[in-house]
């Protein structure tokens, strides 16, 4: 996490036996829900056990991941999940967290590249509103692994197809998405005169 709690330091939570969290910053209780809209704002936290001063965040991550998962909004497919349980005890273990933690910066910084060079491709046509309403789309899609703040969708934007990101991070095929973003402007451009 990335943006610092207004305090110095990440927000302090203390969850008690009675599973309730209390926030310190605020001297209010709260729910997995207000964590999971903290960590979509970017702010960090740190979740301790009240009893014995724990760092527990780890628990209470994936805790929220569950819920949303139960919810209905399910990110990670069956094999990604068999893949990982399966790594649990191997020699590789160790290297897994790295590994995961690299693609999705990797998968941020493309996401970014990809959403600036649709913005730059549709700044002045006709069409700009209805990419604004992709990327909005895409980055609701892909807030779960945005911890920096994600976009809601914009309300009543009527659906549209959400748009693949580019699988390499690469200048070559930022550039190539480019061009090709610039052709399919021009076309655009030559169907609305």
């Amino acid at each position: 996490m990335k943006k610092a709690a207004p305090g110095s330091g990440p927000v302090i939570i203390k969850k008690y036996a009675n599973r309730r969290l209390y926030n310190t910053e605020t001297s209010s209780y709260i729910t997995l829900e207000h964590l999971a809209a903290m960590t979509r704002e970017g702010r960090d936290f740190k979740v301790v056990d009240a009893k014995t001063e724990e760092d527990i965040t780890h628990n209470v991550l994936t805790q929220i991941i569950m819920e949303e998962e139960a919810r209905g909004q399910t990110m990670l497919p069956v094999n990604f999940l068999r893949q990982l349980i399966s790594l649990y005890g191997d020699s590789m273990q160790a290297m897994v967290p790295g590994y995961l933690e690299a693609s999705m910066d990797s998968f941020r910084r493309n996401q970014e590249q990809f959403k600036s060079a649709v913005e730059g491709a549709f700044a002045n046509s006709p069409f700009a509103e209805i990419a604004k309403r992709n990327m909005a789309m895409f980055e609701a899609a892909a807030s779960a692994f945005q911890p920096g703040g994600a976009a809601n969708p914009t309300p009543g934007a009527a659906p549209a197809a959400a748009p693949a990101a580019p699988e390499a991070s690469s200048d070559g095929d930022v550039s190539s998405l480019k061009a090709e973003l610039a052709r399919l402007q021009e076309k655009i451009e030559k169907l609305g005169k």
